[in-house]
């Protein structure tokens, strides 16, 4: 669905993005991943050709423009572009019209999607009159009426209390479940963290991890063991786990690369009283905050 290929954007004396690539597949669910400044949105603005990269090509259905997909790609901007003195639902309607739905059509949905976000009582309200979390519901209103194949949103979950945040995730499953492709961009890594299937992690417009999450994952607690005891342990010895955090009866840490599994276990069933014990997949924030750390050390 996307490819986008070492592509390079400066401002004046700063390199916004710096030679990224990747690709999202057709049904994705995609994270561009990283903190404020990375350099996300900028790469966001030069798919949807608002901005030009200084080099480098995306390509959109192996299209190099978007002209003509209009109903194909739906674009939520991390910042408000609604006209604030319009009434919401003519307000839909307009946008819905722009992107080539008939007038009825656009109505219709507008009507579902306002039901959808309980917002049916505020149909003729102005936009200035909405809080800043029912806003941000009718610009995702907007970004999905013509059904579009490919979502790129940007900060979607801004401004959202939890129980919008969950109706969303609902709705983006349900896209997802069609084989829309969906691009997240935000710096909360762990709103996304459960709805992703692949991730790049952008830091000072650079790629430093792109690729399957679970693999990523994987890769990166291997060797991260949580011990829970059949009573309260203070501490084990560092020959056995390394960085050790105490909650309760568990006991989490690193193995050392000088002992195996089969060794740890071996020590911890016979010289303590244990429950059980499991391998733990990092957070998402854990993972890139060790690798800018690498970053920093190469």
């Amino acid at each position: 669905m996307l490819k986008i290929k070492n592509i390079v954007k400066d401002f004046s004396n700063i390199t916004a993005v710096n030679n990224i690539s990747f690709k999202v597949p057709q049904g994705a669910v995609y994270g561009l991943l990283g903190p404020n400044g990375a350099g996300k949105t900028t790469i966001i603005r030069m798919i949807m050709n608002i901005i030009q990269p200084d080099s480098g090509e995306i390509l959109i259905d192996d299209k190099t423009s978007l002209e003509g997909n209009k109903l194909n790609i739906g674009y939520l901007p991390e910042e408000r572009g609604l006209y604030q003195k319009s009434k919401i639902r003519e307000t839909i309607i307009y946008f819905a019209t722009l992107q080539g739905l008939s007038h009825n059509l656009a109505s219709e949905r507008t009507d579902y999607w306002l039901s959808r976000f309980n917002l049916t009582q505020n149909k003729d309200s102005k936009i200035s009159e909405l809080s800043k979390g029912n806003q941000q519901k009718v610009q995702f209103i907007i970004t999905v009426i013509s059904e579009p194949k490919l979502m790129i949103l940007d900060e979607p979950f801004s401004g959202l209390d939890p129980v919008n945040q969950k109706l969303l995730k609902t709705i983006l499953n349900e896209y997802k479940n069609k084989n829309t492709t969906i691009i997240f961009s935000t710096h909360q890594m762990e709103q996304v963290e459960n709805m992703c299937d692949s991730i790049c992690l952008i830091n000072n417009g650079k790629v430093i991890k792109e690729g399957n999450l679970n693999q990523i994952k994987d890769e990166y607690g291997k060797n991260i063991i949580e011990v829970e005891f059949e009573e309260s342990e203070k501490k084990l010895p560092k020959n056995i786990l390394i960085d050790q955090e105490t909650l309760q009866n568990t006991i989490r840490g690193k193995l050392p690369n000088s002992i195996k599994i089969n060794e740890m276990i071996k020590k911890l069933t016979s010289e303590y009283n244990i429950k059980g014990f499991s391998y733990l997949k990092p957070k998402l924030e854990q993972i890139f905050l060790n690798l800018v750390e690498e970053g920093k050390n190469e």
